[in-house]
């Protein structure tokens, strides 16, 4: 027995139908979907990359200031360093000339000493030499 005709038309329809949908709908869809894949991925990436870049910065960064954070202690250490000699300088410079100081005043004290008292015998001699006189009342000799 041999089928309807319309049998045949409806498997028409229906091929028809699959090529159609298959052209104006389904190749469409996939295609955006396969291009939202791609949009995806490639976003993926860049924000792979550019976590991956970020991070190399800040421990880029961070080596940096951890740098420069060594050579400033290291340079406070160095004007520390010469602060301190320079005390040291000025304060032996000081207590040197304190010493200089201190051995012309007792020179001078002692000079001053054997003066007033070489002053002081030879008044003595003079006050015993009159007191003598006046005692004796004549010259001593």
């Amino acid at each position: 027995m041999l089928p309807d005709l319309s049998v045949f038309w409806v498997i028409f329809f229906v091929l028809l139908l699959t090529v159609l949908l298959d052209r104006l709908l389904f190749r469409p869809v996939l295609r955006v979907m396969a291009q939202r894949e791609g949009a995806i991925r490639s976003a993926r990436e860049l924000a792979e990359r550019s976590a991956s870049e970020a991070r190399a910065a800040t421990a880029e960064f961070e080596q940096k200031t951890a740098a420069a954070r060594g050579e400033i202690y290291r340079q406070m250490d160095e004007m520390r360093r010469t602060a301190l000699e320079e005390r040291a300088q000025i304060l032996a410079a000081t207590r040197a000339e304190a010493e200089a100081e201190i051995a012309s005043a007792t020179t001078v004290l002692r000079a001053e000493t054997e003066e007033a008292r070489r002053r002081l015998s030879a008044e003595a001699e003079a006050l015993g030499a009159a007191a003598a006189e006046r005692i004796l009342g004549r010259k001593a000799s």
